[in-house]
């Protein structure tokens, strides 16, 4: 058996793995890359295999980083199964046509500077339409069930806790009779989401594919995040702010509102009540028109919510719904939310401020001091999310530079993603200790510290693949350079690109500082010496890195 990684590696997007055992060979995901403009040109490089000779294709579950290249995969000429859980299913129906659309939309605003400087037009990577006709080869699974591919191959679904349908894949695999078991984790979720089963815990593995996202971070605990959240948006609307949330997630909003919810009924302290009743008195806006069809998911597939949260359902108490949610369909509607002084909460698409109508409620209230902009989940480098997130004075957007000036904040306890708690957590459940793990889905630094620990408390073997190389699962483990990326697409180098960029910029915005704050009458000499003898430090700094 072998495994190559095309995707993901040392990088947090891009999922793609190419399996080759027993005679067949099939794809572990399909994802696009994300983050910033070199790194999101990957997406139209050629695939690294060859498309006929791929057998079937696993997917782990419905975001675009794991999902979004299959239409490409299609138009390439793959016709044979993609196999995933009915909920993955179904949200790849709504997501993947959506991804299209912002490809097409992306493409007629660049094609009108793009014609009017006379260069070629801008094609999309797929249309709306191409992903719809991709949605014909899906093969929807329930979790849990052993399925067998031949009589070689047999896997199972187990569901990850990450999102509505995701999945941990277990891949058996018999060669010159000998039973062997790999298994893909795709995201494993936080532990504690509200909605979500916890993740399941697999019982044996000869080789495990983890994600590492957080795999230097621990997330807080639910009481303190829900608390966090509650005086955050308790404080903006004091002030007559607006609480802008970037997420795609519909879920998101109704985990941590469901969670208020169950805290007020163990609370009855008055502080506590009196933020929490002028919480639900102002509107939750989802602005998506997508969010719409994903609630609907979402109540077709109640069956894989928490066992508790079932029961209230049962009882009439649907998560799903409240008081104040509303939901934007048109591009007009959407305008209107930041033509209101209503103070309200306004939870829109992308999660990393790349795309779609965040990016309008952000040039409309990262200005205004009164304002939050609240990030729940995680943000990949180069990324205006990232930027914010990191710090930003000033940022572009669509072609205006806004200075940031409302409230930036970001509760990590609200990721999808395990912590590194629980990744450890998940590798001590193992009765039978995979005899070697490769740690994909992270940034260098956090998979470092991961494989760290890893080694120090289990002493298993941990390998942090590059991209294109192949490993032979077999005691010796080769390893083979396969494929070569070219060296402008390794992610680290985007990155340091990227931190050039942005010091830039903090540069800039420190001499506009110095110039009208620090340099004025008022300002003592002994003052202007220190700040005199920082900035030679820094220039010092400079030198150093370009010697």
């Amino acid at each position: 058996m072998k495994i190559t990684f095309l995707g993901a590696t040392q990088t947090v997007t891009g999922s793609n793995f190419l399996v080759e055992a027993a005679g067949k060979k099939f794809l572990v995901d399909c994802g696009m890359y994300q983050g910033s403009g070199d790194i999101e040109e990957k997406n139209y490089d050629r695939f690294l295999f060859n498309v006929h000779e791929i057998d079937f294709m696993l997917l782990t579950h419905a975001h675009i980083d794991h999902s979004g290249r299959i239409p490409k995969l299609y138009n390439e000429g793959y016709r044979n199964p993609i196999i995933a859980t009915k909920a993955t299913c179904d949200l790849c129906s709504i997501m993947l046509p959506d991804s299209g659309h912002i490809q097409e939309m992306e493409a007629e605003w660049k094609n009108k500077k793009r014609i009017r400087q006379g260069k070629e037009p801008y094609t999309p990577m797929y249309t709306a339409e191409d992903a719809l006709k991709s949605l014909e080869i899906f093969k929807p699974v329930k979790y849990d069930e052993i399925i067998d591919v031949d009589e070689n191959i047999k896997l199972r679904f187990n569901d990850a806790g990450h999102m509505l349908g995701s999945s941990i894949i277990e891949v058996w695999v018999t060669e010159n009779g000998k039973e062997e078991k790999i298994v893909f984790t795709g995201d494993l979720g936080n532990n504690d989401l509200p909605l979500l089963a916890s993740p399941t815990m697999i019982e044996t593995a000869d080789y495990l594919v983890m994600e590492s996202t957080y795999g230097n971070r621990l997330h807080i605990r639910n009481d303190e995040k829900a608390e966090m959240f509650l005086n955050i948006v308790w404080e903006t609307l004091e002030k007559g702010g607006t609480v802008v949330i970037p997420s795609f997630a519909v879920g998101r909003t109704q985990e941590i509102l469901y969670e208020l919810n169950e805290i007020k009924e163990n609370r009855a302290d008055e502080e506590f009540i009196k933020k929490y009743e002028k919480l639900m008195k102002v509107p939750v806006i989802v602005d998506s028109p997508l969010a719409i069809s994903a609630t609907e998911i979402f109540k077709k597939n109640m069956e894989l919510f928490d066992y508790e949260v079932q029961e209230e359902i049962k009882r009439g108490d649907n998560p799903l719904e409240f008081p104040g949610l509303k939901f934007t369909r048109t591009a007009e509607e959407s305008k209107a939310l930041n033509e209101s002084n209503e103070p309200s909460i306004i939870l829109s698409a992308s999660g990393m401020c790349e795309v779609g109508r965040i990016k309008h409620h952000l040039k409309h209230n990262l200005w205004n001091p009164n304002s939050t902009i609240l990030f729940v989940g995680y943000q990949a480098p180069g990324t205006l999310g990232r930027k914010i997130v990191e710090g930003a004075k000033k940022v572009k957007i669509f072609g205006e530079d806004i200075s940031v000036n409302a409230r930036i904040e970001y509760i990590e306890g609200y990721s999808g993603h395990a912590d590194q708690e629980w990744l450890l957590n998940f590798i001590y459940s193992f009765y039978t200790k995979p005899k070697h793990i490769f740690l994909v889905h992270g940034e260098e630094e956090g998979q470092k510290v991961l494989k760290d620990k890893i080694v120090e408390n289990t002493q298993i073997p941990v390998t942090i693949p590059e991209f294109g190389q192949t490993f032979t699962l077999d005691d010796n483990l080769q390893v083979e350079n396969t494929f070569e990326l070219p060296k402008k697409y390794i992610p680290i180098r985007l990155e340091v690109v990227e931190r050039i960029k942005t010091l830039k910029e903090e540069i800039n915005d420190m001499e506009e500082i110095v110039k009208t704050e620090m340099l004025s009458e008022n300002i003592d000499d002994e003052e202007i010496l220190k700040l005199n003898d920082k900035i030679k430090e820094l220039e010092k700094q400079i030198v150093k890195i370009i010697e």
